[in-house]
């Protein structure tokens, strides 16, 4: 029946642990949690206030992919954002590199300058040094470089092609110059990145155009030169015919040297940034691109196009040379055409196993040497037709021969300097034309509310913080608290709680006051009823009830209201109509004369030896069936007068004599005289005091009363403020006080 109550104990005691201990040990701190809630609340609240204003502002820009062919293109509709986030985070880490902070911060700098280094800036001024008349210092390119990396957010809106670049500064004007500063910068970036090739192929342009200006002014120079001289000033119509066509075709073959230059340089480029991503990849394309189907393919364009050029340099064009260059235009598209065909099937092959960032510019070492290629067939087909053309020259009659050859020269590279002209202004027109990747679509603007400190957001994390560290405080305290505190840290260790004795007012620390018998002086209160349910389980504690007479009470340390214990629950039994007698056994601080008023002598101790008669020492109390016996003089040896014979003869009349006898002792840890007399006695009850008697003194005090196999009736919670953290005790005692009362 016992192990069934205390299965049920352990199952409540389970169910309530996780709400009401809770709250019994935040009620039970309650000054301290409210003293670290009141100071985090005032620290948050400083905080928030003394924060300065913090102002954001954003631009955002939507990123494209640059377009590609067929090739490139998803197999299915569903697929085709398939790589685009991977995409976007290269173009965010562009955002974050270094090289672009470089640029943003030189270009923030510049228009601070411009601007009259307006003095509500804050990011641009070096808050660490300032000179006397409290002027600030510009801040150097590197430390704004830092600065920006800490005020700056760069991040993608989900599921989209923009990137939003938030700024952030003390001032409102600020924060969006740094954040459109960052946007143009970028879209800058982009565009000579989308360039590159275009603007390298214009600049090698130019450089060719200036040198074959200076070489057709020396032409010119030289043939004029000649002229004044008196030599031939005139050739016939077959000199000037031949040497048209020869300067014609020389023209072209140098136009194509220079455009083979241009490839190479350009070839060489990509080559040396794919070198650097997979080395094994550019001698495969090498040997894909000079493959002998795709070299045939090229060799009979070649043949065709010097063939149709041939054809077009005929004085004279009837229908059958229209024809005839119809048809070569015919052939020479058709091959493109097969040409293109194999180029897709060579680059399919290649991107179906590449990665994503070396897919386009594998594509563009493709077609470079495609180009490339072509450029060294066509460049030998026109040496070849050169040297046929040069034959035919040098058989021009030695009296003309000069001048041909200077008016070969000059109209030759006057020819080369028409082409490289236009190829130039055709490379200006695609590099100005090209366009970026990177659209601008939101301009950052001058926020007209700071964006932090969330100022409500601070003093409510304050609070919680508070919270957290009140509810840390309160059970660490609890952790390393040992001390009992409520009855269930009692029944924890295997004891029965006979009762729990509230907080009883006007009792001093050393209890020695009027109002400590409370079952005689209130007995309508709480503390009386629960003295009154105290004796109820004494009385029931055992079965064979009649053989409990004698009880001890003793607690594990001093001060732990034992003698208030004693003396209340002989009062209770008095009330009860049972005739009781308290016997005040601690021989070395005896209380209970004091109660009572009265003097100590002749005692307990008189009475063992000799001194005393029983009737003598035995007092009556203004309570009816009540009686007392102090502890008289006060001897030397406490523990052998306990342990005496007479003791014993003593106990078995008083035994006799009354109903019941309530022995009032020292603490039993202190001590052995408690040890002694809980061998003498029919029962032992333990007086506890909450937040006081200490956990391994309860359970010192336990092993020594098992062990001299005295009769534990259980343990009394004395000193229990069920007002301060305990409501429900509180209801009970107050319903059940209030009933007997009425």
């Amino acid at each position: 029946m016992s192990s069934q109550v205390n299965q049920d104990y352990n199952f409540e005691q389970e169910e309530s642990r996780t709400l009401k201990d809770y709250i019994i040990l935040f009620r039970s701190n309650l000054p301290a949690v409210t003293i670290i809630m009141i100071a985090s609340l005032i620290i948050s609240v400083i905080y928030a206030l003394r924060s300065p204003d913090i102002f954001q502002s954003q631009s955002a820009v939507k990123i494209t992919k640059t377009g590609g062919n067929i090739l490139q293109a998803p197999l299915t509709p569903e697929f085709s954002d398939f790589g685009n986030d991977r995409f976007i985070a290269n173009e965010i880490e562009i955002l974050k590199s270094f090289n672009l902070s470089e640029k943003v911060a030189k270009t923030l700098i510049d228009t601070f300058i411009n601007l009259g280094q307006p003095k509500e800036f804050d990011l641009m001024f070096d808050h660490s040094e300032t000179f006397e008349n409290e002027t600030k210092k510009l801040i150097s390119i590197n430390d704004l470089i830092t600065k920006l990396g800490k005020v700056i957010t760069i991040e993608q809106k989900r599921g989209l092609d923009i990137i939003v670049i938030s700024a952030e500064s003390h001032s409102p004007e600020e924060a969006a110059l740094v954040a459109n500063t960052y946007a143009s910068v970028y879209k800058e970036y982009n565009l000579e990145i989308n360039r590159d090739q275009l603007t390298f192929i214009r600049k090698f342009l130019d450089s060719q155009r200036e040198e074959k200006r200076e070489q057709l002014n020396e032409a010119e120079e030289i043939l004029r030169s000649y002229q004044e001289k008196g030599g031939i000033i005139a050739l016939d119509a077959q000199a000037n015919n031949l040497i048209s066509q020869v300067s014609d075709f020389e023209a072209q073959r140098n136009a194509a040297k220079i455009e083979l230059m241009a490839s190479t340089e350009i070839l060489n480029k990509y080559k040396d940034e794919l070198q650097k991503q997979d080395p094994k990849l550019v001698e495969y394309l090498e040997s894909a691109a000079s493959e002998s189907y795709i070299k045939v393919l090229q060799e009979q364009i070649a043949e065709l196009q010097l063939n149709r050029d041939l054809a077009l340099t005929k004085s004279y064009q009837d229908e059958s040379v229209k024809i005839k260059i119809s048809e070569y235009d015919k052939k020479i598209k058709d091959l493109r055409v097969k040409l293109d065909e194999k180029i897709k099937v060579l680059k399919a092959g290649i991107f179906a196993s590449s990665p994503e960032e070396v897919k386009s510019l594998s594509q563009k070492i493709i077609e470079e040497e495609i180009k490339n290629g072509s450029l060294r067939i066509k460049l030998k087909g026109l040496d070849d037709l050169v040297a046929k053309y040069e034959e035919r020259f040098n058989r021009l009659p030695k009296t003309s021969l000069d001048l041909a050859r200077f008016q070969r020269n000059r109209e030759s590279l006057e020819k080369l300097y028409i082409l490289v002209e236009e190829r130039y202004q055709e490379a200006l027109i695609n590099e100005q034309s090209q366009p970026g990747n990177v659209l601008i679509i939101d301009d950052a603007r001058k926020p007209d509310f700071p964006a932090k400190p969330n100022r409500p957001l601070i003093i409510l994390v304050g609070i919680l913080i508070g919270f957290g560290l009140a509810f840390t405080y309160v059970f660490t305290k609890n952790y390393f608290d040992n001390k009992i505190k409520t009855p269930e840290d009692i029944q924890k260790k295997n004891i029965n709680v006979l009762a729990w004795i509230p907080e009883i007012e006007g009792i001093n620390v050393n209890g020695t006051s009027k109002n400590e018998f409370v079952v005689a002086s209130t007995p309508d209160s709480i503390p009386s009823e629960s003295f009154r349910a105290l004796r109820t389980r004494v009385q029931f504690s055992r079965p064979d009830k009649e053989n409990l007479k004698t009880i001890l009470i003793t607690s594990p340390a001093p001060q732990e209201g034992k003698s208030t214990i004693s003396i209340n629950l002989g009062g209770s039994f008095a009330l009860a109509n049972k005739k009781t007698l308290i016997v005040d056994a601690d021989l070395r601080r005896p209380q209970l004369h004091k109660v009572f008023e009265r003097d100590k002598i002749p005692g307990v101790v008189d009475y063992l030896v000799g001194n005393a008669k029983l009737e003598e020492i035995i007092h009556r109390t203004k309570v009816d069936n009540l009686f007392f016996i102090t502890s008289g003089t006060i001897p030397p040896n406490p523990a052998e007068m306990l342990d005496s014979s007479e003791m014993i003869n003593f106990l078995s009349k008083v035994r006799e004599m009354f109903d019941y006898v309530i022995i009032d002792s020292p603490p039993i840890v202190a001590v052995t005289d408690a040890e002694i007399l809980a061998r003498k006695v029919d029962g032992t009850i333990l007086v506890c005091s909450a937040q006081i008697t200490e956990i391994e003194m309860l359970t010192r005090a336990t092993e020594l009363l098992k062990n001299d196999n005295s009769n534990l009736i259980g343990a009394v919670l004395n000193n229990f403020n069920v007002k301060a953290g305990y409501g429900s005790y509180y209801k009970y005692y107050y319903y059940y006080s209030n009933k007997s009362t009425n």
